[in-house]
């Protein structure tokens, strides 16, 4: 790989687009490998300039990062960059990222997983599924570890599970062996012109994969089906669904997960059975992942044991505790409404949800009109996008709810101590973005079940 990048990047001008996580691997492994190569790092924050002490690099902060990005040969652009808002083309053939490289030089050997959401269970359980047959199997991408970071452990034989978002997708030029596509939904609409952009930038994943290629996708999601119809794949297809099926791929079936490879079908677990991954959303994400094992050669006892003890992800429908006999659930990583809908559907017993958060404008009026027809008793919105669920309710009966606006997680979590029953959950599942409290899902959750758990 090395030797790529080196016949890619000699005698080119260089500029790492975002220093963030990506941005400085990104530049750690140019310099190691490439000393006295001429770097520009490109990224609104100023204080990165400190960071580094090195006379072959330069930088280029402040308001005006993105502009003149032609002027350069290679761009090593990090996934959080968007182009929505410049008023000049960059030349495709420009830009390249650790993703772009990886998927050029190690595509045989890598499983990637997208999808709006459950990529990252998947990808951790196809990766805990892997490790049960052998030591050479590393988790990279969106997961958060940049893909150049594992690079010495990788060798010929090695699986590499890798969790692709939109984002570091958008400019690959090689799809991988395995590829799964879980489901599409409205997301990430302030970094992306349209929904349709952000759909192609998706399948991007299988569009540039070879016909001896493998693609697993959910057969039930209609919008796949649109697509995939469109584009006319040549490629080895898997089906995923939850009914009965003659194609290719996994189906349920009697409660049971069965795989059919064309000639046999093979009965992999018992869905009646205890596993850590509830839902009907998780059985798909389950049946990806079977898919993608078997054609790694694992066997269906060792796909069965993997399922069994996988204990799923931090912010994910995650048992919080219990306070004053109310169960507490942190599911903060909902940031659409077809994620909070499956959470209230799995978790039943909710008598209190939290809900709100960041703005983007996705379309809540089916999902308030799913929130006033259950049998939610209190809901409390915050941010921006509760603000406006707060005025959509208003349009729908609500009598038997107690329909709450307040000004911050902490008091949310104080009138949920106050107004749910005992026995009775309460969700956060905010079916909006983190980013006007929180710097990420991940530390809205951390802080949600700190308060939690402040009077446990």
């Amino acid at each position: 790989m090395i030797e790529l990048i080196r016949k890619k990047i000699i005698d080119k001008r260089i500029l790492i687009l975002g220093f963030g996580r990506e941005g400085e691997s990104s530049y750690k492994f140019l310099r190691t490998h490439f000393t006295s190569l001429d770097i520009t790092i490109s990224d609104k924050n100023s204080e990165i300039k400190n960071k580094i002490n090195d006379s072959n690099t330069k930088f280029i902060t402040g308001e005006k990062y993105l502009d003149n990005l032609n002027d350069f040969d290679i761009i090593f652009k990090s996934p959080g960059i968007s182009f929505n808002h410049l008023t000049y083309e960059v030349k495709r053939n420009k830009i390249t990222s650790q993703t772009d490289i990886f998927l050029d030089f190690f595509s045989k050997q890598i499983i990637g997983i997208t999808g709006t959401k459950g990529k990252s269970t998947t990808s951790s359980l196809i990766y805990h599924i892997l490790k049960l047959t052998s030591d050479k199997v590393v988790l990279v991408g969106n997961i958060g570890i940049p893909p150049f970071d594992i690079f010495p452990e990788i060798s010929f034989d090695t699986k590499v599970v890798f969790e692709l978002s939109s984002h570091q997708l958008e400019y690959i030029t090689k799809g991988p062996y395995i590829a799964i596509l879980l489901n599409l939904f409205q997301e990430h609409l302030d970094f992306y012109k349209s929904y349709k952009d952000y759909q192609l930038s998706k399948f991007n994943i299988t569009l540039f994969q070879n016909e001896s290629d493998n693609f697993i996708y959910n057969a039930d999601d209609k919008l796949l089906n649109i697509i995939i119809s469109d584009k006319k794949l040549k490629r080895n297809i898997f089906e995923c669904t939850l009914s009965q099926s003659q194609s290719i791929g996994c189906m349920v079936n009697n409660d049971k997960i069965l795989f059919f490879d064309g000639v046999t079908t093979s009965a992999i677990i018992d869905l009646k059975a205890e596993r850590f991954l509830k839902g009907e959303h998780n059985i798909r994400n389950i049946m990806a992942a079977v898919c993608a094992c078997k054609l790694s050669g694992v066997s269906d006892s060792k796909i069965a044991e993997g399922i069994a003890t996988f204990k799923g992800l931090e912010h994910r429908m995650e048992y919080v505790g219990e306070f004053s006999s109310i169960h507490f659930y942190n599911d903060s990583i909902a940031t659409i409404p077809e994620a909070t809908i499956e959470a209230v559907k799995t978790l039943k017993n909710v008598g209190t949800l939290i809900l709100g958060g960041f703005d983007r404008g996705i379309d809540y009026n089916y999902f308030l009109k799913f929130i006033s027809e259950s049998e939610i008793r209190n809901v409390i919105l915050i941010g921006s996008a509760g603000k406006r669920m707060f005025e959509g309710l208003k349009l729908f009966d609500n009598n038997n709810k107690n329909i709450m606006q307040v000004d911050s997680l902490e008091s949310a979590v104080k009138i949920a101590k106050e107004r749910t029953k005992p026995y009775d959950i309460c969700l956060l599942s905010p079916a909006a973005a983190s980013y006007d409290m929180f710097k990420n899902f991940e530390e809205r959750g951390l802080v949600y079940k700190k308060l939690v758990r402040d009077d446990i």
